[in-house]
């Protein structure tokens, strides 16, 4: 983004805030499918960044669902339940009925074991219906089931009226940077997949494959399978297989990150041993690269007004928690550091909203925006307060409305940005 239209939503919003450029979303997307497109269709993992599911529904083929929470969002954003693939390790019984009751044979559903399956086959026996069922075939993790787990279910399918396998999912894990690892990977899905035909009679005509492509978060770091030329590869690899059926890749982080930026203000600067710290109002309960150890790797960073001079010299960057791990990064150059000005932490788009310790401390959740040049700007989530979530129920007061009693004051930080 430019860097007027960041120091419009410091103006605005305040900080600490998560901004997402939808146009950067889309051409992003528009990226992946063109390379992509002739050989898979695109599947959003929403885990990623929820808050991007209304668009990515419009812009990809399907939605993957892992929780209830999850499904209860798509749910309000009125998704078409044929767009949903409902996955998840855990699927309690009472919130896949729940799921069921709703969309039914509209929705597919991955089956990760025996247990899910039977799920699955008691509810359409008693509603005669049929479903469309993914099996999930794991790697070397807790994800889906091994080989002979698999087969056994094939062979459970194989005598269900109702029930026939559409698909196969298949993810491993993520931040893969080696093309080499991919190809092992759909080779043995090829192989297997040819396999599972010969020996059952099962001809499973979708694949479902999270490749789990990895992201450039820090300067100086490659991702082989996140370029063009990478994605690519993997077109070629999906193409060359000999099984010819229909092929979704599943992508979350490659979608999302390079679409978000993380601001935070600069509250603090201080000397201590020959160490230069600037202390900001976030920290790393709201900001996360995967990959990053107490600040080791040098991530993209911007600092705004851009204007302003001053003398570079090298700092680590520490937020607001009470914590020697609250380093978002060290040994960084920066000019003119200085309170009231606002670090820009780019490509946070995908998980860095969703995974930082969120409680930790009782600090208010970020606002979250929007932008895009045909909508404008767009609050997608108010400053939340966390400190009665972290309090008895009990010890609050008859009215429920502590919160609302509460009187906020704008933080110094805000003061000086403004």
């Amino acid at each position: 983004m430019r860097k007027e239209q960041l120091e419009y939503a410091v103006a605005r919003y305040g900080t600490p805030l998560y901004l997402f450029d939808m146009d950067r979303l889309e051409a992003e997307v528009g990226r992946i499918r063109k390379i992509l497109g002739k050989h898979a269709g695109l599947c959003y993992a929403m885990k990623a960044n929820p808050f991007l599911t209304a668009r990515m529904a419009e812009l990809t083929d399907r939605i993957e669902v892992c929780s209830m929470g999850e499904f209860r969002i798509c749910r309000e954003l009125s998704i078409p339940p044929e767009k949903l693939l409902i996955s998840g390790v855990v699927k309690k019984q009472e919130d896949l009925f729940e799921i069921l009751d709703c969309c039914g044979g509209r929705c597919a559903y991955t089956v990760e074991s025996v247990r899910q399956f039977h799920y699955l086959a008691e509810w359409s026996d008693a509603h005669d219906e049929p479903l469309r069922i993914y099996l999930r075939l794991g790697g070397d993790s807790q994800f889906g089931m091994d080989e002979d787990t698999f087969y056994s279910i094939v062979g459970l399918v194989n005598m269900s009226p109702r029930l026939r396998p559409e698909g196969l999912h298949y993810f491993t894990g993520t931040q893969k940077r080696s093309l080499d690892r991919l190809k092992k990977e759909i080779a043995y899905l090829d192989r297997f997949l040819l396999d599972l035909k010969e020996k059952t009679g099962c001809d499973i005509r979708c694949l479902e494959y999270g490749p789990g492509i990895s992201v450039p978060y820090f300067r100086e770091k490659t991702a082989e399978t996140f370029c063009d030329s990478g994605l690519e590869s993997l077109a070629e690899m999906l193409s060359g297989m000999e099984w010819n059926g229909d092929v979704t890749v599943e992508l979350g982080r490659a979608f999302a990150a390079m679409c978000g930026y993380y601001l935070t203000g600069i509250c603090d600067v201080k000397t201590s041993e020959d160490t230069n710290y600037c202390m900001v109002d976030g920290g790393s309960h709201q900001l996360n690269y995967d990959g990053q150890i107490r600040g080791m790797y040098e991530p993209y960073i911007r600092m705004i007004p851009e204007s302003l001079p001053g003398q570079e010299r090298t700092w680590t960057v520490c937020g607001s928690l009470c914590s020697v791990n609250d380093i978002l990064c060290r040994d960084i150059r920066l000019g003119g550091v200085r309170t009231g000005r606002t670090l820009v932490f780019e490509r946070a788009g995908a998980y860095s909203a969703m995974e930082g310790m969120a409680l930790f401390l009782s600090h208010a959740l970020p606002q979250v925006v929007s932008y895009s040049s045909a909508d404008g700007w767009n609050m997608l989530r108010g400053r939340k307060e966390t400190w009665t979530v972290n309090m008895a129920e009990s010890a609050k007061a008859p009215d429920g409305n502590a919160a609302d009693r509460h009187v906020r004051r704008p933080s110094d930080c805000l003061a000086a940005v403004h």
